[in-house]
């Protein structure tokens, strides 16, 4: 089983408490990645953002206050599509000043924000916190790039309302294999976005609503679509 995969079950494992499956998912990666805090975020082009889950009120209020401000590592990594690093409180003070200022006062020492995509589409993000300054090592940083991909799935999955909010729906399969970086996946969606004319986004909702409708995986419906045996126009 791929690492992905390893924490998408140990997600079904905790599955049935209160806790919903971002929450579950933002505290194991608290606990793993020796963080004080991880929050998910989901955001849109338009600055529009709505706070998913925090691994407790600390990360919580972190995170609103982030989203609130419209400025930090968060949505840096959003806007631009790549990791955004706070090793240290003082290089963020210039291009953050209010949002570093709080972090000091919570004895936050470094922040992670990893953008949460698919292709060129972009979902959210997914942030880390730490009490100590530094930058994460090599196993760190390869874990956390595993909880992204897990989060990926776990946003895409809630989309669904079949899913009803598990992860025991046997399409989800293909997504502990690796979906979140499946190359058909990225091409059909940039082909269906030419054939019907719509956003990234929305050609990816499309290839979805197809493959649910037709109760098949989004890889197979992907892999049509790149064999030109569907055509969404």
């Amino acid at each position: 089983m791929t690492p992905v995969g390893r924490i998408l079950m140990s997600l079904m494992d905790e599955a049935g408490s209160d806790l919903t499956l971002p929450e579950l998912l933002c505290r194991s990666a608290k606990r793993e990645l020796d963080a004080v805090a991880v929050g998910l975020a989901v955001m849109a082009p338009d600055a529009t953002s709505e706070l998913v889950a925090a691994s407790d009120p600390a990360a919580h209020e972190l995170e609103v206050l982030q989203l609130t401000l419209g400025e930090g590592p968060c949505v840096e990594a959003f806007r631009t599509g790549r990791l955004v690093q706070l090793t240290e409180l003082g290089a963020g003070e210039q291009r953050w000043p209010a949002y570093s200022a709080h972090l000091r006062e919570r004895g936050v020492g470094a922040v992670f924000a990893f953008p949460l995509r698919i292709g060129g589409i972009r979902l959210g993000a997914l942030d880390v916190y730490r009490t100590r300054a530094g930058a994460l090592d090599d196993d760190d940083l390869s874990l956390a790039l595993h909880f992204v991909d897990a989060a990926v799935v776990v946003l895409l999955h809630l989309q669904d309302p079949a899913s009803q909010g598990a992860l025991d729906d046997p399409r989800l399969d293909d997504a502990v294999d690796g979906f979140t970086t499946h190359p058909e996946v990225h091409q059909a969606t940039g082909m269906v976005s030419v054939q019907a004319v719509v956003s990234l986004h929305d050609a990816l909702l499309l290839l979805r609503a197809h493959a649910y409708v037709a109760d098949r995986s989004i890889i197979e419906v992907a892999r049509d679509v790149v064999a030109r045996r569907i055509d969404f126009r």
